[in-house]
C-alpha cells in the first residue's frame, strides 16, 4: 500500500497510481473482522490509500502503521460516522468499507479506478458481495428489483454499504450520507443523490467484496429504522404524488411480506407512524428534493422512484 500523499508521478516518469481516500467505520466490536478488512487494504496493488479508521463511539487501538484514527465520543450512528472520516482523508476517489468487511482480491481498487476512468459517467460503485462460508448469498445484496445474475453489472438505484466505491468530487456535491437515517436505507437515499448530480449509480458484478451472511431481521429496531427511513426517503427526496406513492408502495410490500411472521407490523409501524411525526433533516441540512429531471432520468433508466 503507498500513501495517497505522493508525487502525483512516480519518480521515473510514469503515471502515479490513483489515489483513495478510505473510511472504516467501526465501534470496535468486530477486532477480528477488523484486523481482516485491514490486511485487505494493505495488500492492495496499484492504488495510493490514505486511510482514516473512525472509531464510533470507541477510540481506535491497534491500526496498521499508516493508518489514521478519529475517535467520534458517542456513536453518530452509520451515516453520520462515514461522513466524519470524509475530511480526514484525500484522494480523487473515496472508499467506505464495513468493519466484517474486507477485499478478497488485491487489485479491487485498482479495477475500480479504471471502471471510472471508462466510464466517466458512473459516480458510484457497488461490487458483488459474496460469503466464502455460505455460498448463498442473499438476494438483497443485488441492489435490483429483477435480480438476475449476481455477476450481472448494471445501473442500480440503490447499493448495499459494506463496500462502497465513488468519485470524491461526486460525494461532495451529494452533501454526503444522510446523516438522521442512523442505520437502514441509507444507501437508496445516497443512490438517488449521485443520480441527482448527473452521473450514474452501478452495480459491479465484475468486483467481489467479502461479508458474512448476517439476518439484519433479528432485531425489532430494524423493522422500526426500515419503516421511518421509508416514509423519510419519501419527504426528503420525492415531490408529491411520487412521495405518497412510494410510502404507499412499500406499506403493501411490507404487510404482504409480514403475513407469515404478523408480529413484525408493530414495530414497522411504529416507524411509520415516526416517519410522519419526526422531522427528517438534520440541524442546518439542506432540504432540497430530487429534481424532476432526475426522476424522469431514473424511470428512462429502469426505475422509477415509486417502488
Amino acid at each position: 500500500m503507498e500513501s495517497a500523499k505522493e508525487s502525483t508521478t512516480a519518480g521515473d516518469g510514469s503515471a502515479a497510481p490513483p489515489t483513495f481516500g478510505v473510511v472504516v467505520l467501526t465501534q470496535g466490536t468486530r477486532p477480528e473482522d477488523l484486523q481482516r478488512g485491514f490486511a485487505s487494504l494493505q495488500a492492495q496493488q496499484g492504488v495510493a490509500l490514505d486511510v482514516v479508521v473512525v472509531g464510533n463511539g470507541w477510540r481506535p487501538e491497534g491500526l496498521p502503521t499508516g493508518f489514521k484514527s478519529l475517535h467520534l465520543e458517542e456513536n453518530l450512528g452509520i451515516p453520520a460516522g462515514r461522513n466524519a472520516g470524509v475530511p480526514q482523508v484525500s484522494g480523487e476517489y473515496l472508499f467506505f468499507l464495513d468493519d466484517d468487511a474486507w477485499l478478497p482480491d488485491e487489485y479491487f481498487l485498482c479495477k475500480a479506478a479504471q471502471l471510472f476512468q471508462r466510464q466517466p459517467d458512473i459516480g458510484m460503485i457497488q461490487p458483488r458481495i459474496e460469503d466464502p462460508v455460505n455460498p448463498d448469498a442473499p438476494q438483497r445484496w443485488i441492489p435490483r428489483l429483477n435480480k438476475g445474475e449476481d455477476t450481472k453489472s448494471s445501473n442500480v438505484f440503490s447499493v448495499v454499504e459494506m463496500a462502497i466505491v465513488m468519485r470524491r468530487d461526486v460525494f461532495d456535491r451529494t452533501n454526503g450520507w444522510p446523516a438522521t437515517f442512523w442505520y437502514a436505507h441509507e444507501g437508496i437515499e445516497f443512490a438517488w443523490r449521485v443520480w441527482d448530480t448527473g452521473y450514474r449509480t452501478w452495480y459491479a458484478g465484475d468486483l467481489r467484496a467479502g461479508h458474512p451472511v448476517i439476518d439484519p431481521r433479528r432485531h425489532e429496531e430494524f423493522f422500526r429504522l426500515n419503516a421511518r427511513n421509508r416514509v423519510w426517503l419519501a419527504r426528503r427526496n420525492l415531490h408529491w404524488p411520487f412521495s405518497w406513492i412510494y410510502v404507499a408502495s412499500w406499506t403493501m410490500v411490507q404487510v404482504a411480506r409480514s403475513r407469515r411472521q404478523p408480529e413484525q407490523l408493530k414495530p414497522w409501524f411504529a416507524g411509520w407512524r415516526s416517519g410522519w411525526q419526526q422531522n427528517p433533516w438534520g440541524p442546518n441540512e439542506e432540504r432540497r428534493k430530487l429534481k424532476w429531471s432526475t426522476v424522469f432520468r431514473m424511470g428512462a433508466a429502469g426505475r422509477w422512484p415509486i417502488v
